[in-house]
C-alpha cells in the first residue's frame, strides 16, 4: 500500500514521538544540571506529555497541507471514549474512601499467606490486584495498586532495583491479569464482540494462564527481594481519619456505574461529576484529587488515539502477511511501539481469521503490554503515581523494558505451552 502524505507524516511523526518517550529521563536530567531553562527541560520529560505534544504537530501539520476543515474532521473522527474513561476511574479509584476499602481489602487477603506482613502484602498487590482488573477494568486495578505501592513501600525509600523491577512486574500482570473477563482489558474489548468471545470463553482460553503467570511473576519479585521486603515495617495503625463505611460504600456505588457505563461517555462522565460533587460536600473525608495526574494521563491517550489512527496502513498489512506463531511474537514485539488495542483492532478488520490466529494476535498483545509505558493503556496512570520516587523523577525507559522482560517470558511460556 502506498501511503499518503499525511499518512507519511503520521508514521514519522509516531516514530519520533516513540523516540521522545525513550529520551525524558534525558531531559529530566537536563531540568536539574540546567536550571536556567529547567520549565522546559521538564515538560520535554512529561512523558505523559509525549504523544499529546506530537499529536498537535500532526494536526497543525494536516491543517497546513490539506486544509482546516481535514484537520479538525480527522480529529472528530477519532474515538476518545478510552481516555476520558481512564480520567475518570482514575481520580475516583483513588479517592481516599476507594482506597481506604482496598487497602483494608489487601490486608484481608493478605492474612492467608503464610509470609511476614510486609512481605504478604507486596505479594498481595502485585498479585491480586491485577486480576481485580478483570472485573473493575485495567485502569482502575492500575490506580489502586500504584497508589497502594507508592504509600506503603516507594515512600520508604525502596532500592532502584527493587522499584524497577516492581513496576516492571505490575505493568505485565495488569496486561494480562485483565483476561479472566471480555470486558475489561482494551485489547480483548477490541474484538470481543465481533468475534464473539464472552467471558467463559476468555477464562478458559486465556484467564486460567494468565492467573498462574501473574501469581509466578509475583512471587519471584518477592522471593528475589524478600531481605529488603522484611526490612520495612508497615504501620497499620495509619488510618489519618476512617471513612464511614455509608460514604465508602456511596463511592464504590459510584466507581461500580462508571465501570458499568464504560463505553458511554455521557453516562460516565456523569457519575463523575455527581462524585466531584460528593466528594466537595465532603472535604473531611477526601485527600488529594488526582485530577492533574489523571488529566495528563488522559492527554497521553488522546494523543495516542490521534497518532495511532495513522499507522493502520502499515500495520495492518504486517499483522496480515504472518502465521499464527509469527503473530504472537510479532504482536508481543509491536505492542512494545504502539497501544496493545490498535494491534487487537486492525486484526479485527481482517476476515477469515482462524481460532487459531485470533488467540495468537490477542495474546501477543497482551503479553508485551508491560514492556514499556505506552504498550497498554493503563501504564501511563501508574507511571504517573509512582514515577516521583526513581531518580530525577522519572522512570528510565530502557530499565522499565529490561525489568519488564522476565514477567513477560513468564506470560510467554503460560500462553504457549499450557
Amino acid at each position: 500500500m502506498t501511503p499518503t502524505t499525511i499518512q507519511l507524516a503520521g508514521a514519522i511523526l509516531f516514530a519520533i514521538a516513540i523516540l521522545h518517550t525513550f529520551s525524558t529521563k534525558f531531559f529530566e536530567h537536563l531540568a536539574h544540571t540546567r536550571p536556567a531553562h529547567a520549565g522546559l527541560w521538564h515538560l520535554l520529560g512529561e512523558v505523559e506529555a509525549v504523544f499529546g505534544f506530537w499529536a498537535i504537530v500532526l494536526i497543525v501539520f494536516i491543517g497546513v497541507s490539506a486544509g482546516k476543515d481535514p484537520a479538525v474532521e480527522y480529529l472528530d473522527s477519532r474515538n476518545y471514549t478510552e481516555p476520558m474513561f481512564v480520567f475518570a476511574i482514575m481520580v475516583v479509584a483513588a479517592s481516599k474512601p476507594v482506597m481506604q476499602f482496598a487497602s483494608t481489602l489487601v490486608r484481608m487477603i493478605a492474612r492467608f499467606v503464610p509470609l511476614p506482613e510486609s512481605v504478604a502484602v507486596y505479594f498481595t498487590i502485585v498479585a491480586v490486584v491485577p486480576l481485580l482488573g478483570s472485573f473493575i477494568t485495567e485502569p482502575a486495578a492500575m490506580t489502586l495498586a500504584a497508589l497502594m505501592l507508592r504509600e506503603l513501600y516507594y515512600s520508604r525509600g525502596l532500592s532502584q532495583r527493587l522499584m524497577y523491577v516492581t513496576l516492571g512486574t505490575l505493568f505485565v500482570n495488569v496486561s494480562i491479569g485483565g483476561t479472566l473477563t471480555s470486558f475489561a482489558a482494551p485489547p480483548v474489548l477490541m474484538v470481543a464482540t465481533t468475534w464473539n468471545w464472552d467471558s467463559f470463553y476468555m477464562l478458559a482460553h486465556f484467564g486460567w494462564k494468565s492467573a498462574l503467570a501473574v501469581i509466578i511473576n509475583a512471587a519471584v519479585a518477592t522471593l528475589i527481594f524478600r531481605r529488603e521486603l522484611l526490612a520495612l515495617s508497615l504501620d497499620t495503625a495509619s488510618q489519618r481519619g476512617e471513612v464511614p463505611p455509608v460514604m465508602v460504600g456511596c463511592h464504590l456505588f459510584l466507581l461500580f456505574l462508571i465501570v458499568s457505563f464504560a463505553h458511554h461517555p455521557p453516562v460516565f462522565l456523569g457519575v463523575f461529576l455527581l462524585f466531584m460533587g460528593l466528594a466537595t460536600a465532603y472535604p473531611q473525608f477526601q485527600e488529594r484529587l488526582i485530577l492533574r495526574e489523571g488529566l495528563m494521563v488522559a492527554f497521553f491517550l488522546a494523543g495516542l488515539v490521534v497518532l495511532g489512527g495513522q499507522q493502520a496502513w502499515w500495520l495492518q498489512p504486517v499483522l496480515g502477511s504472518m502465521d499464527a506463531t509469527t503473530v504472537y511474537f510479532g504482536a508481543t514485539a509491536l505492542t512494545a511501539i504502539t497501544d496493545n488495542a490498535a494491534l487487537t483492532y486492525l486484526a479485527s478488520l481482517v476476515e477469515g481469521l482462524t481460532e487459531e490466529f485470533k488467540y495468537a494476535v490477542v495474546a501477543g498483545a497482551v503479553t508485551g503490554g508491560g514492556l514499556t509505558v505506552i504498550a497498554n493503556a493503563p501504564n501511563p496512570a501508574g507511571m504517573s503515581i509512582l514515577r516521583g520516587h526513581f531518580d530525577e523523577g522519572a522512570v528510565n525507559p530502557l530499565g522499565l523494558f529490561v525489568a519488564a522482560v522476565p514477567p513477560t517470558l513468564v506470560a510467554i511460556l503460560a500462553f504457549q505451552l499450557l
